[in-house]
């Protein structure tokens, strides 16, 4: 199971609840050429975006993508929120409470939430 699988289930789980959930591409810095997924749920202006911990991936460079994510989105003031949820099943981030708040934030009108599980 990789990032695009628990994006896949997240999507499958958010058309039940959501009547529009749109998906997008783009190719951040971090991952080279090979374009990420997010989705849109449209009415609501939350872009979704998923991560999977894994040995390759330290927490260290979860973060960085995750700041990345933030300010592309931001800067394009498509949605006022940024919901990344990271599946953590090996409990790879020792702290996962205090990795969501180091990177909640709130301003400028655009609002990064963070959700890690399972805890």
């Amino acid at each position: 199971m990789d990032d695009d699988d628990v994006l896949d289930l997240l999507r499958a789980l958010l058309k039940m609840e959501f009547n529009e959930v749109s998906v997008a591409e783009w190719a951040p810095s971090y991952v080279g050429r090979e374009p990420t997924t997010a989705l849109f749920l449209n009415e609501e202006r939350v872009t979704v975006v998923a991560k999977k911990t894994r040995a390759t991936l330290p927490p260290k460079e979860i973060i960085e993508q995750i700041t990345a994510d933030a300010a592309f989105y931001a800067d394009r003031h498509q949605f006022g929120t940024l919901f990344c949820f990271v599946y953590d099943p090996e409990g790879r981030i020792g702290s996962p409470r205090q990795f969501e708040t180091d990177l909640t934030s709130a301003g400028n009108g655009y609002t990064v939430e963070v959700l890690v599980a399972p805890k």
